[in-house]
């Protein structure tokens, strides 16, 4: 791999240069905490001013919106390239979410909301072609996608912690959406004046040509249908999960705060060690099956829970969760890597677009299993479709090494 930093002279000056993979890195720490920062406070917000069981409807209004913009994307990256595509759509992102802090109506917070959620998956896909532009080594793409991944996973771990502290046992949400919008500055500052590699042009095709290729070759519909069971859980967690502890349990934010960064520390750790494993060793299958086994029944083990459970054996369960979400993360990300390039927008396309199908189906999922108030049944079902969804599609991936 190549030195993530050199130097070039200006002026009788040495200027560090970090290398573009850094660079990603870094950008996709500052991308990653915006959206981390409101995705564990969006449901409990809404929580407010709705019914608890439609709350997750406007996240997958922002999917309609997400779903709905993917198809121009690859066009829209020809045209204009993909950074000068994030840094726009960042700019809006950071609008959105600030003009929450003005305490708008209902009306005005549900499309903003709305908004942030369809933008965030659309600024996720320019980085992951920049990447891949400055991606040459493919035996290390594994090591390469979970050191990105682990960038991001860092803001993962901290913005739980920021979280509790700005609300401090209050409602003020509005700190949060203030500290999200401003966490996107570095991100736009980042990409407006460092050098980075935009590659070849991508190739282009039509969504439903890209969507038939890649369901006919089953390693890479193996990987993007366990990427869309990943996002369903991955929808699932971060909205419910907290609506349940903080707004039916009655957890102060204080203490949830710490408890979601125990519970995020998986992604951390295991994620580039489980990509180097898989590089080296044992492949991607066994490790992807393992990580769905143990998201699933720890996600149904949430049932468990009640307001007298000691909070390290919620934080316990919790974390075991996300050692399985690591696992499955790491295996999906760097199997499909290692098959596409920058050129191939369309696929990276429309295997993102398991994002919002993700955001889409799992509020809708949840809002029917929820329509009782039974959370007990709605983590017990919820984990046995994990894990049974999981083994299914995982079963045609095919060890590449």
């Amino acid at each position: 791999m190549r030195r993530l930093f050199s130097y070039r002279e200006q002026a009788n000056v040495k200027i560090i240069v970090m290398h573009p993979r850094l660079v990603l890195s870094f950008a996709n720490f500052f991308g990653a905490a915006h959206f981390f920062l409101i995705v564990y406070v969006i449901t409990p917000y809404l929580a407010l001013f709705m019914p608890e069981s439609q709350t997750g409807l406007v996240v997958s209004f922002g999917a309609v919106l997400t779903l709905l913009a993917f198809p121009f994307m690859p066009r829209m990256v020809r045209d204009f390239g993909a950074k000068r595509i994030a840094i726009v759509l960042a700019f809006v992102q950071a609008v959105s979410i600030f003009t929450l802090t003005l305490s708008p109506n209902i009306v005005f917070a549900i499309l903003c909301i709305a908004l942030a959620c369809a933008l965030s998956p659309l600024i996720a896909y320019q980085l992951d072609l920049l990447l891949e532009a400055a991606t040459n080594e493919e035996g290390s793409t594994g090591r390469i996608r979970t050191l990105f991944l682990t960038a991001g996973n860092l803001a993962l771990i901290i913005t739980p912690l920021i979280t509790g502290f700005l609300l401090d046992g209050t409602e003020a949400y509005s700190r949060i959406f203030l500290a999200a919008s401003l966490s996107l500055t570095p991100f736009i500052v980042l990409l407006m004046f460092e050098r980075l590699p935009e590659g070849e042009p991508p190739h282009l095709a039509k969504v439903r040509t890209t969507c038939l290729c890649l369901w006919s070759d089953p390693d890479m519909r193996a990987a993007a249908l366990g990427n869309g069971v990943l996002q369903f859980f991955f929808h699932l967690a971060p909205l419910y999960i907290p609506l349940y502890l903080h707004t039916v349990l009655g957890f102060p934010w204080s203490d949830l705060g710490w408890v979601f960064a125990i519970m995020l520390l998986p992604f951390v750790f295991i994620e580039y060690p489980a990509g180097y494993i898989a590089d080296r060793w044992l492949g991607d299958k066994e490790l992807l099956i393992t990580g769905f086994i143990i998201m699933g029944i720890a996600f149904a083990s949430i049932a468990l829970v009640t307001s007298a459970t000691p909070l390290l054996l919620v934080a316990l369960i919790l974390f075991v969760s996300r050692i399985g979400a690591a696992l499955s993360e790491a295996m999906i990300e760097g199997h499909f890597f290692r098959r596409v390039s920058e050129r191939d927008a369309n696929t990276i396309s429309v295997f993102r677009m398991m994002r919002p199908v993700g955001a889409l189906i799992a509020p809708l999922f949840a809002s029917v299993l929820l329509l009782t108030g039974n959370y007990v049944a709605f983590f017990i079902i919820s984990g046995a479709v994990i894990v049974a969804l999981g083994i299914l599609v995982s079963i045609p991936l095919k060890d590449i090494r």
